[in-house]
């Protein structure tokens, strides 16, 4: 996909992946970005820093589980920028917990966010892509969506599920010209999992690794774009050693949690 002069919307925009991904797309040449996030406040400060760099941005505060107000931005967000060409799913929450010790309102708001909020965006925006036979679109996964992580189980889930959804939809939408991919980050320094407790021997990626890995796929138009090469490796491993790498994830898992 070429980005030069393109409209892009990044969801989860206002910090960690998503903010590094809207920052990376305006520097290689994006028109126009549309930030979505819950948090007005810091979607403000992303729209300044994008501005710095003389790209047009445009803050939509939203909450991706209300479909109405979904639906509703999005064809507002149609009619007064015109069509948008990328859609970046980078919104997406996580709560560490052993099973037996999940709280049902964490595990609701996961498949909540990554997933209804996700099926909900790309829906509005897939029949529009559709219609004009153009567009791209990117669900962020990750290497929790290809091996299943101890003390993340719901989030492991919704990330095979929305691996899932991605090749489904790439078959269905493909007819229409439009492109359907799923990036693959392994462990990523942002605020969100700095929360959390890390599994041993994992090297952490920074958020602007995935961004640049982000805008390498989409130029030669991969279907999966796997980040860094512990991502590379647990992939290929999984494939022909599954027994083996699940060994390794139990060990490195942490050994207890509330």
């Amino acid at each position: 996909m070429h980005l030069q002069g393109k409209t892009a919307l990044v969801t989860g925009a206002s910090r960690g992946i998503g903010r590094a991904i809207a920052l990376e797309l305006a520097r290689q040449g994006v028109q126009r970005l549309l930030l979505v996030a819950r948090d007005s406040q810091r979607l403000a400060e992303v729209v300044t820093e994008i501005g710095a760099l003389g790209v047009d941005a445009i803050a939509l505060p939203l909450d991706l589980t209300q479909a109405i107000a979904t639906h509703t931005a999005i064809s507002r967000a149609w009619r007064d920028y015109g069509p948008i060409h990328l859609l970046v799913n980078a919104a997406g929450v996580a709560h560490q917990s052993s099973f037996l010790r999940t709280r049902l309102p964490h595990v609701q708001e996961e498949i909540a966010v990554n997933l209804v909020g996700l099926y909900t965006i790309t829906r509005s925006l897939a029949r529009r892509m559709a219609a004009r036979r153009e567009g791209h679109i990117v669900n962020v996964s990750s290497l929790m969506g290809k091996v299943a992580a101890p003390t993340m189980a719901t989030y492991s889930a919704t990330k095979f599920a929305i691996l899932g959804f991605t090749q489904a939809l790439r078959g269905e939408l493909a007819p229409y010209n439009v492109q359907v991919s799923a990036l693959l980050p392994s462990l990523t320094d942002t605020d969100m999992v700095r929360e959390l407790h890390w599994f041993r021997w994992v090297v952490p990626l920074s958020p602007s690794q995935v961004a640049k890995a982000l805008v390498h796929g989409l130029k030669h138009d991969r279907a999966e774009i796997p980040v860094g090469w512990q991502s590379h490796l647990a992939i290929w491993a999984n494939r022909l050693a599954p027994w083996l790498v699940e060994q390794v994830v139990h060990r490195a898992a942490p050994s207890s949690l509330g």
